[in-house]
């Protein structure tokens, strides 16, 4: 009797293990195919100033007021991405545990 009470938990466990495991893959598919999304949408391009900074030319603050412009709009273009990305990854290390 005790026998078939550990083969009973035992095959429980292992059962919570696979789903567990199964919505971790789940939860890393959508990671990747929302990260593939936001890398294509919203690309990090912060060097156009900092290039400019380098090479010795001084940048008017219009230059300066335009590349703070275009950041702000991109950043509240891409926070929602952003956001679920982050979400996912919340998820994904919750699932881990």
């Amino acid at each position: 009797m005790r026998f078939r009470v550990f083969a009973f938990l035992f095959a429980l466990a292992i059962a919570g293990c696979e789903s567990k495991t199964h919505k971790v893959a789940e939860l890393q598919a959508q990671y990747n195919a929302a990260y593939a999304a936001y890398a294509k949408d919203c690309p990090e391009d912060d060097s156009a100033g900092a290039a400019r900074m380098l090479t010795g030319e001084k940048l008017t603050a219009a230059q300066m007021a335009e590349l703070e412009a275009k950041k702000k709009a991109q950043d509240v273009r891409c926070k929602p991405q952003s956001d679920h990305i982050a979400d996912i990854q919340r998820q994904i290390l919750a699932a881990q545990q």
